[in-house]
Parts: C-alpha cells; sequence; structure tokens
C-alpha cells in the first residue's frame, strides 16, 4: 500500500482525466503507475540514456568516443546488478 501527495494542480487534473476516462481516481492513478514502471522496466539502462549518450560538444580528440565508453560501462553495470 502506497500513498502520495499531490499538488491541487495536479490533483484536480487528475480527478479531471480519472472522470473523463470513467474511471476512479484510484484506479487511474495505479494504472498510470503499471503503466510508467512497465515503460521503465522493458527498456535496458542504453535506451534510458540515449539521449544523454554520446551528445559531447568538443574539438577535443580524448571526448571522440566518451558516449560509447558511457554506454558500455553502464550496460556492464546493469549486468552485474549496480544500478
Amino acid at each position: 500500500m502506497r500513498s502520495l501527495r499531490l499538488s491541487e494542480e495536479l490533483d484536480e487534473r487528475v480527478r479531471q482525466a480519472a472522470s473523463l476516462e470513467g474511471s476512479s481516481v484510484s484506479e487511474f492513478l495505479r494504472q498510470a503507475a503499471s503503466e510508467r514502471a512497465e515503460r521503465m522496466l522493458a527498456t535496458e539502462p542504453r535506451e534510458r540514456l540515449a539521449y544523454a549518450i554520446g551528445v559531447v560538444n568538443t574539438d577535443l580528440r580524448q571526448a571522440r568516443d566518451t558516449g560509447g565508453a558511457f554506454a558500455d560501462i553502464v550496460e556492464r553495470k546493469h549486468r552485474e546488478g549496480r544500478r
């Protein structure tokens, strides 16, 4: 069992969205949490960090392979169970 606090604005948006969907606020939040958990658990760390991996804007030669090296480290640590 979990409880959470929402800002007044988010609470109102959730209430409206649940109403439009024809579900209770609790069911709406359970479904939203379930969908987000599935998305996160279904993707590999490399995919979740794709927006940042390899993003280096420099003329320095040492930075050329930083993205690939970082991706390899993240993937190896994930396989080892270290997140």
